[in-house]
């Protein structure tokens, strides 16, 4: 069997169409099923109308080995997914016992009565395999025809993931042989996308043909994705290693991680490597910083506190800013954010303060200081290090560059001390 197995990805919700929600389901189940050595080609959103599931099931079943199928299988009249399944195969449905006593099973743990809506949950298309959900009421189906898996599954995030991971991977990886992928994370800030690569063209010109290079941007950051494929995984991670080695020296200073931790883990590991705490004075960010900091379990070990000072006299009374500087310099300056680091620091106790005070928008800016103008600071024991940042987005995108860039910064400061 040739070892690129080919998957679709089928979507199914008005919902998505209308823009109500992301669909973050397609994202996830390409990811699972490429680092199983799955090719997905095709990534396909449909509404909840037994027409359009028709015509997307037609659409993949002559190109690909394997189709998932998310949403469109709860107990309501607009889950129309079983349906087209059952036209699809021209097979009737058929009480399955066993889901019966799954969903009997669901609802008694929960005080709650079997409604008829609920009954109907246990007929499912004669031909299918059932795939028992724990998790919710909807089960999943397995329909395997023509040297094709086709399964349908919850459009509940959290019902899918589980189903992916625990049943459905190890389905698929028994039934197909895959070529072995292995992936290497390089993680910068610092650092945009056009100037990275330039920085490291004569590296990427010059890797082999069996490594793949991707450049994943995210607001504030760049992951560089290296991919190999082939028979020996250990093999895959030695050559991944080698490249990474050539590639260290040329940006070493943007990168933070190598692996898959966002930019506030990488700081609270940091933080803790150092016995460090940190506090932060907030002006345009709104507390932003700390919100991205709290969002790490675990960090009330190093974050003590914040100081939101959006209005003037709060950054004198509360950090202890000058007001000569504020007259002279204004609030978005290097001067200000300086004496605001400084400031929390001393107030809160803590090793480190960071400061932020700018002009998100849409509107305040001038000619001197157009919307976008940023001023961050880092204070330590050492002193203070200060970047101005010329923003050019929204309000919320100005704000979050602002977060990545002042942890940016943060981990050049650390990095260097150590």
């Amino acid at each position: 069997m040739n070892t690129e197995t080919k998957a679709a990805i089928i979507t199914v919700g008005d919902e998505i169409l209308y823009g109500h929600i992301t669909d973050t389901n397609s994202a996830y189940i390409a990811n699972l099923l490429s680092e199983q050595g799955f090719s997905v080609t095709q990534i396909i959103s449909v509404g909840d109308q037994t027409e359009s599931i028709l015509e997307a099931l037609n659409i993949v079943k002559n190109s690909v080995s394997v189709v998932i199928i998310t949403g469109g299988i709860g107990p309501t009249n607009d889950d129309k997914t079983k349906n087209a399944l059952e036209i699809f195969y021209n097979r009737p449905l058929k009480l399955f016992p066993e889901a019966l006593e799954q969903v009997k099973l669901f609802f008694e743990k929960r005080g709650k009565p079997l409604t008829e809506l609920n009954y109907r949950q246990a007929w499912l298309p004669e031909n299918c395999t059932y795939i028992p959900n724990h998790y919710g009421t909807a089960p999943g189906m397995w329909f395997e025809e023509n040297n094709q898996v086709f399964v349908s599954l919850p459009g509940v995030p959290y019902e899918m993931k589980l189903l992916m991971q625990e049943q459905i991977i190890p389905r698929l990886k028994n039934r197909f042989y895959t070529r072995i992928i292995t992936h290497q994370l390089i993680k910068t800030t610092g650092i945009g996308e056009s100037i990275l690569a330039e920085k490291i063209a004569v590296w990427e010109q010059d890797l082999p043909p069996s490594v793949q290079l991707a450049y994943l941007p995210s607001v504030g950051e760049v992951t560089l994705r290296l991919s190999i494929s082939g028979t020996d995984e250990d093999k895959n991670r030695v050559e991944l290693a080698n490249q990474v080695s050539r590639l260290r020296p040329l940006i070493s200073k943007y990168i933070y991680a190598y692996n898959d931790v966002s930019l506030p883990e990488a700081v609270g590991q940091l933080l803790l490597q150092n016995h460090l705490t940190i506090s932060t004075a907030e002006s345009c960010t709104g507390g932003a910083i700390a919100a991205a900091l709290t969002s790490v379990a675990g960090s009330s070990a190093y974050l003590w506190g914040s100081i939101v000072a959006y209005q003037n006299g709060v950054k004198i009374s509360m950090l202890d800013v000058q007001a000569f500087t504020l007259s002279e310099y204004g609030a978005v300056s290097e001067q200000t954010v300086i004496e605001m680091a400084q400031g929390v620091r001393q107030r809160l106790g803590t090793s480190i303060g960071l400061s932020s005070s700018g002009i998100a928008g849409p509107g305040g800016g001038s000619p001197e200081k157009p919307v976008g103008t940023v001023w961050i600071a880092c204070a330590d024991a050492t002193g203070v290090v200060t970047k101005k940042l010329n923003l050019i987005g929204t309000r919320e995108s100005n704000i979050q560059q602002t977060v990545a860039a002042i942890f940016g910064l943060l981990i050049q400061r650390l990095t260097q001390n150590s």
